[in-house]
């Protein structure tokens, strides 16, 4: 699950902020069904930026509806660094402080039950969270489409193989 629209501040409790866009109901909604099929079903999930923020929201957190800083120029990627929390899947496979390409607003406020923080960004922000083994579910808020690093996506396909519950 990738990118796309702010996720409708009702389904974490709410008021939308000025700065949230439109809301895209029905793919919060779609989106939502599949984190919880995942879930339910013990299939490895790598939820993307918006994909994370919804898997957050899926487990009953709540997000920060704008953050300055984190989506530089409209429209542009930027690059931040981030700093993985040892001990974590996210710091199994990406285990230094790395340079990601970045474009968000938003970010977790209060993690959803059961995660916990996997790697932050230098002002705070929460840039990955994770479900602890055995289940294999890891948010992060950066995209590694759009980087010459592909260790997530490795991640991703060796936990998807079974090779790896980490």
């Amino acid at each position: 699950m990738a990118g796309g629209p702010d996720v409708e501040p009702v389904r974490y409790g709410a008021e939308p902020d000025p700065r949230t866009g439109p809301p895209a109901r029905e793919r919060d909604a779609w989106e939502l069904a599949l984190i919880e099929a995942a879930l339910d079903r013990g299939v490895p999930l790598l939820g993307i930026c918006r994909g994370m923020q919804l898997l957050n929201v899926a487990l009953g957190g709540t997000l920060v509806q704008h953050v300055d800083g984190h989506a530089e120029v409209p429209g542009v990627f930027g690059r931040h660094p981030v700093k993985p929390v040892p001990g974590t899947r996210c710091a199994a496979a990406v285990p230094e402080e790395t340079y990601v390409p970045t474009y968000h607003h938003q970010a977790v406020d209060r993690l959803g039950n059961g995660l916990i923080p996997s790697a932050h960004a230098e002002d705070g922000t929460v840039e990955a969270i994770e479900l602890p083994a055995p289940r294999w579910a890891l948010g992060i808020q950066w995209h590694p489409e759009m980087a010459e690093d592909l260790r997530v996506m490795q991640a991703l396909v060796a936990a998807v193989r079974g090779q790896s519950c980490r």
